[in-house]
């Protein structure tokens, strides 16, 4: 059965039947499920080389990754990528995901761009200032942020609030009468790590602490940087009653050289990991406290709708959406050591 056929069984136009199958905005949830059951009924396939020569799209979505990156082994990142893929599918759209040297990521844009692969692109782990996003707002394609960047406010863009989150962990651990609070953080360059870091400061400002900046240790944006400030910490003339990770990445490294230093947590020193440790983590048995936000693959559903409403035209200010994060309490926060 062809869409002419389609049509005349039941009664609607071309396009409608057309739009319906492809998840636009503007048909009916009723409409759409009659359309989609007949076309299961009937066993007819689109054909997709037909459409996107009639439409001018690819009809896929890319996602550029640096190698070394390290998201294709980080579970949440691939949580976001599954519910991602999950909504796209659903409206007969492809994810790409495309590896790239760091030093050459626009190229691959541009490549993919001028082959046509792609239609749009989720743009992950932004930095506060990003060429990628100003090379895409250049040639006008669409594109999604995940992430926040310093300068935001035209583009659509999907972010939790890092500021407020390290707030939080902050906020907990003073409650646990802690004053000497270290922060391990990834490179602020990173828009995430950034915000995380004011939010440190921000809740020892209102505690009325003063500021600590030796107890802010940067840290490559791995589990052994993690595992290295661990040691920094923790082997100095006076250290720390309390860490928090900035990540998950970072805190797993952390943890281990923690307890690879022969200490006890909460005993001798509480830890918070932001996002928590990962489930797939042998550590994740010790019940690390964390601040945690939305699932991922929610999140890939959120990525998915905001790029669709672009290519409908909705008003970029009505694309900008911001989660807001939890604590989740565990087993590693507690009184500061002789208290």
């Amino acid at each position: 059965m062809d869409l002419k056929q389609l049509s005349q069984v039941l009664g609607l136009s071309q396009t409608t039947i057309s739009r319906a199958l492809n998840g636009y905005a503007d048909v009916s949830e009723r409409t759409r499920e009659r359309v989609m059951a007949a076309a299961r009924e009937h066993g007819y396939r689109p054909n997709g080389a037909a459409r996107r020569l009639a439409v001018g799209r690819s009809e896929a979505m890319g996602i550029v990754y640096p190698t070394g990156s390290g998201d294709l082994g980080d579970p949440r990142f691939l949580a976001m990528v599954g519910g991602l893929t999950d909504r796209c599918a659903a409206r007969n759209i492809d994810v790409l995901i495309a590896s790239s040297p760091p030093e050459g990521e626009l190229a691959t844009y541009e490549r993919l761009l001028r082959n046509g692969r792609v239609d749009g692109y989720i743009v992950p782990h932004t930095r506060r200032s990003d060429p990628r996003i100003d090379y895409l707002r250049t040639r006008r394609v669409p594109f999604v942020a995940y992430g926040r960047c310093d300068d935001c406010q035209d583009i659509a863009w999907f972010d939790f609030d890092n500021e407020a989150g390290m707030a939080l962990a902050v906020a907990q651990l003073l409650r646990a009468g802690h004053q000497d609070i270290a922060l391990v953080h990834a490179p602020t360059s990173l828009n995430f790590a950034h915000q995380r870091l004011l939010g440190y400061q921000r809740g020892l400002q209102a505690a009325g602490l003063p500021p600590q900046p030796q107890r802010v240790v940067p840290a490559e944006f791995t589990r052994v940087g993690g595992y290295q400030a661990a040691q920094t910490l923790m082997q100095s003339a006076r250290p720390p009653t309390a860490i928090v990770a900035d990540n998950h990445v970072l805190g797993v490294g952390l943890v281990r050289g923690l307890l690879d230093l022969g200490l006890r947590l909460p005993e001798d020193v509480s830890v918070i990991v932001y996002d928590g440790i990962p489930a797939d983590s042998p550590l994740h048995s010790l019940g690390v406290n964390a601040i945690e936000q939305p699932d991922a693959a929610s999140a890939g559903h959120c990525l998915a709708d905001l790029l669709q409403g672009l290519t409908e035209g909705r008003p970029v200010d009505a694309l900008q959406v911001l989660w807001q994060p939890v604590y989740a309490p565990g087993r590693t926060v507690g009184p500061p050591r002789g208290a």
